[in-house]
């Protein structure tokens, strides 16, 4: 397992796939790159591609600080350059995508284009933040386990929870949630939890853009996205039907058919 040491925190990244042109993919809280294994896997024919776990989670390394998005994307600036991928399309989903757009607006020069999936340029909405910050609390101090069943309708849409063909998928990523570092992962939580918004700063963004939002996201609303279509001048933006807040699993072969179309245009 690959893994590149900024200053001395250790951060996992994979690397698949090749053709002239990289996808770097920024996975969202609670999740790893592993969310994106459908997309790599049709694309990696025709592109290298590339992901990483924040801190504090997936394989990468639980550090004390450095949680917070500046922070964060400073790791995927450093990444890219570390790695000489730049310029790249970069693919950020939710807290991924917090990271995506702040790379967009202060270091363009490192990307092609931008794709941002269930995501939003607002801050954490006042009215979300002391119960985000009990259930921090409780899997704090008591395990990831204890909060899962109320994080799951957070993380997908009804259409993915209600059918019954894919238990065995939803059994898979209930393990996941559970299983992450409730130390970095709680702290990860803060980090997402005090972001600045930067919607007044998405103007400065003149890469092309692409915008996929689930019609079934509670977590960042689909009128979120619309914000950021308004703001972000020549960007694209597609619904995802039937999807929740992680679309590319929920619908995998529409978000990679979306994906693909963009980039090739």
């Amino acid at each position: 397992m690959p893994y590149l040491t900024i200053d001395t925190h250790k951060m996992h990244y994979t690397d698949e796939g090749t053709g002239p042109e990289i996808i770097v993919f920024s996975h969202g809280l609670l999740f790893s790159g592993d969310m994106f294994a459908a997309q790599i896997e049709a694309l990696k024919s025709h592109y290298r591609c590339i992901t990483f776990d924040h801190r504090g989670q997936g394989k990468s390394a639980v550090s004390t600080d450095g949680y917070d998005i500046d922070t964060l994307t400073n790791d995927a600036e450093t990444l890219i350059k570390e790695l000489d991928l730049a310029p790249c399309h970069f693919v950020g989903l939710s807290m991924g995508g917090f990271v995506g757009m702040r790379l967009a607006i202060r270091k363009p020069e490192l990307l092609k284009s931008l794709v941002l999936i269930e995501t939003t340029a607002d801050p954490e909405p006042s009215e979300n933040v002391p119960r985000y910050r009990l259930l921090n609390f409780i899997a704090r101090w008591f395990g990831l386990g204890v909060v899962v069943g109320r994080v799951m309708p957070i993380m997908f849409g009804q259409t993915f929870l209600a059918d019954k063909t894919r238990a065995t998928e939803r059994n898979k990523w209930r393990r996941a949630l559970a299983d992450g570092d409730r130390h970095g992962i709680t702290r990860a939580v803060r980090g997402v939890i005090d972001r600045e918004g930067v919607l007044d700063d998405l103007s400065q963004i003149s890469l092309p853009t692409l915008i996929l939002v689930g019609d079934e996201d509670v977590a960042t609303t689909p009128d979120k996205s619309e914000r950021m279509h308004g703001a972000i001048t020549g960007s694209e933006l597609v619904t995802i039907p039937g999807a929740g807040h992680s679309s590319p699993i929920e619908e995998p072969q529409r978000v990679t058919s979306a994906i693909r179309a963009f980039l090739q245009r």
